[in-house]
This record gives C-alpha cells, sequence and structure tokens, in this order.
C-alpha cells in the first residue's frame, strides 16, 4: 500500500544517520578488535558503576518523576539558579525539539550556520519553519553574518559552541555583543555540549548573561564528558517563562528513572572529570603533533574530537580505515569535503589511529 497523505513537510527531512557501531563493523567485516572515534564518546567510558544503581533498580516499576529528582536540585546548585529555570530531555536532542516546539510557527525562520549540528535543521522543518544558513568565517560562527540575516520572521537562533565539528568557540565578549543587538523576543540557543572539555578562558559564563538576556536558552548533556550516551540525558537552562513553556510539551517520564539516578551520581564524579580532561589534553598534544609530522590540516579544538583535513574524501577515507578497525566519521553531511571528525581516544588508540592513517593516504606500492 502507497501512502500519500504524509505530511509535506517530510520531504525535506533527511533522516539523521549515526556513526558506525562496533558490532555493525564486527559483524560487516569480520574486524574483532575496533576502535570506535566517530562519536565523541568519553573513552574512559561511565564513572557510575552498576551497583550504584541498585536501588534505583528495585524500584524500576514506578514511574520517574522529574520534578522531584535530586538531579534537578544539583543542577540547580552547579549553575546557581533556580529549580524551575532547568528542563530535562532524553538527551539534548529532545530539548531542541521542544523550543522549536514552543516557538516555530509554520514559515518563521530559524537561524543557524553552514558547518554545524544538523538536529537544529530537522526540527525546524519539523515544525514547518525555514532555515537560514549562514557561512561560517574560518571554520567559526560569523555572529555580523546571523545579525545581518535576521528578518522579521526570525524566532530562533541555533549556536553550537563548540561547533561540531570543527571544535571552535565563539566568545563571552562575541555572544554578549551579540545578544545586546539582537531583538530581545528572538531567541539565542547556545548548545554546549562539549562545554565541560574548553580551555579557552574567554568561554562564554552563559548563566551570568541569562540575568540580563532572557531571550537564552543554554543547552548541556551528560552524554560526552559524562560518560552517559548510552542514558540519554540532557538538560536545558533558561528563563522561568521559556522553561515553564517547555515543560507543558515535554513528554511525560521523558527521563528514565536509571538515567536521573545516573545523572546525579555522575556530577559527584570530579575525579573522572579530571582524568577525562587531563586525557583529551594529551590527546590533542600527540594528535596535534602526529598530524604536523604527516604535513595535514586541521582545526584546533576546544572539544574532545578533531576536524582533520585530507587528500582524500571523507567517506573514502572513513572506508579506508573501517577496514583497519578504526571508525571516524566523515564530514561531508556537515558539509565540509574532503575532511573526517575524530575522537580523541586513549594514547594506545590514537598511536593506533595514526598508523592506520598513515597507512591509509600512502601512495601505493609504499611498503612503509
Amino acid at each position: 500500500m502507497v501512502f500519500d497523505f504524509f505530511r509535506n513537510t517530510l520531504s525535506k527531512i533527511t533522516p539523521y544517520i549515526p556513526g558506525k557501531s562496533i558490532a555493525e563493523v564486527t559483524e560487516s567485516l569480520g574486524i574483532t578488535d575496533v576502535i570506535k572515534l566517530a562519536s565523541n564518546e568519553n573513552p574512559l567510558g561511565c564513572p557510575v558503576k552498576l551497583n550504584h544503581l541498585a536501588n534505583t533498580f528495585k524500584k524500576i516499576h514506578y514511574y520517574p518523576h522529574q520534578e522531584s529528582a535530586p538531579l534537578i536540585q544539583k543542577l540547580s546548585e552547579k549553575f546557581g539558579v533556580n529549580k524551575s529555570q532547568i528542563v530535562l530531555g532524553n538527551g539534548s536532542d529532545e530539548i531542541i525539539q521542544m523550543i522549536a516546539g514552543i516557538f516555530l510557527n509554520p514559515d518563521d525562520e530559524i537561524i543557524t550556520s553552514k558547518h554545524t549540528f544538523s538536529v537544529y535543521q530537522f526540527v525546524a522543518y519539523l515544525f514547518d519553519a525555514s532555515v537560514i544558513e549562514v557561512p561560517m568565517q574560518s571554520y567559526r560562527y560569523d555572529l555580523e553574518a546571523i545579525l545581518n540575516a535576521v528578518t522579521p520572521k526570525t524566532r530562533l537562533i541555533f549556536i553550537a559552541n563548540p561547533n561540531n565539528p570543527t571544535g571552535t568557540i565563539i566568545t563571552h565578549d562575541e555572544i554578549t555583543e551579540l545578544l545586546n543587538r539582537l531583538d530581545p523576543k528572538i531567541i539565542v540557543v547556545l548548545d554546549e555540549a562539549y562545554a565541560e572539555y574548553v580551555d579557552s578562558p574567554y568561554y562564554p559564563r552563559a548563566t551570568e548573561l541569562m540575568r540580563s538576556h532572557h531571550n537564552l536558552i543554554l543547552l548541556r548533556t551528560f552524554s560526552k564528558i559524562y560518560g552517559l550516551a548510552g542514558l540519554r540525558v540532557g538538560y536545558g537552562i533558561g528563563s522561568e517563562e521559556i522553561i515553564r513553556a517547555m515543560q507543558k510539551i515535554r513528554q511525560p517520564f521523558n527521563l528514565n528513572s536509571l538515567a536521573l539516578k545516573a545523572g546525579e551520581l555522575a556530577l559527584d564524579e570530579a575525579s573522572h572529570i579530571e582524568r577525562s580532561l587531563i586525557l583529551n589534553k594529551k590527546s590533542k598534544i600527540f594528535l596535534y603533533k602526529e598530524l604536523d609530522r604527516l604535513g595535514l590540516n586541521y582545526l584546533k579544538s576546544e572539544a574532545n574530537f578533531i576536524c582533520i583535513f585530507l587528500p582524500i574524501s571523507g567517506k573514502e577515507a572513513m572506508d579506508r580505515l573501517l577496514h583497519e578497525g578504526i571508525i571516524v566519521r566523515p564530514l561531508e553531511s556537515f558539509k565540509i569535503e574532503n575532511a573526517i571528525r575524530v575522537t580523541t581516544g586513549t594514547l594506545p588508540q590514537n598511536k593506533r589511529f595514526i598508523q592506520a592513517l598513515t597507512k591509509i593516504l600512502a601512495p601505493k606500492g609504499d611498503d612503509e
């Protein structure tokens, strides 16, 4: 049977294609020792042990309740905001969709940039809005160009900071100037999924800016440095008015009990965060040095991944590396040609990646 009554907007939407899994590569290529460096997960894993969740398992037959979850209280204390300014999501992706759901009407516009996270475009199309895609400048968000792109139909501006997949950031002063010059009725969504990895002293202090700019929404996640990607825990911080509207359309019980408890416990694992940061810094130093040795261009990153430019297409590099047991992300879907995004792994993983990269880029017939 052929259905011809789907919403017209579906024709604009391309399904999100995640990076290949270790199991998928093992099954398709028969390689048992596979390293995944495609999805920016923490190579040190999750700090929360199974026995930490034992009491939660005992109560798994009850529905979870976000409103009374200790996770909300801990986040409130961490960021110095009221509990009523926080909303939890099944990953920050769900919160992005909630934001679109409370602000976008058909024919409204969002603004974002060319080489960035595709979910911003996805939620716009989902709600029959239009997407204004502004070119980047040196692979950074061009805030002046974004201001120039604003029209009477503009409702939302999405900024990933650090940006995925380039690892570049905008500074506190830059985002402050944007907010000062922008119509306060236009919402700025600052997606800080990789914020914990940032070294720059000029990184935005978003909760400070919220005190004077109520049109700013901050997004964070437990999927990256906290190692909870499989449990899907994200959160948004904004004005009480905005969060109250988001709570209206939030799915009941959208976070499961284990996710709520794991997020709460992960916030206490300061030593895990410190180890993760130390490893990431060492990994980037090693990878930068090796990429320089190979004569490859790349972008200095404030996150836990590096955008690397290659003499071959990203898709070809991914395919060749798969046969070496290494999973990376080609960047054609981000509209960056001849490039891959590589997660910083453990030092042995990084060394193996460089060996594999050297091999696939060697001239044919070169035995080295």
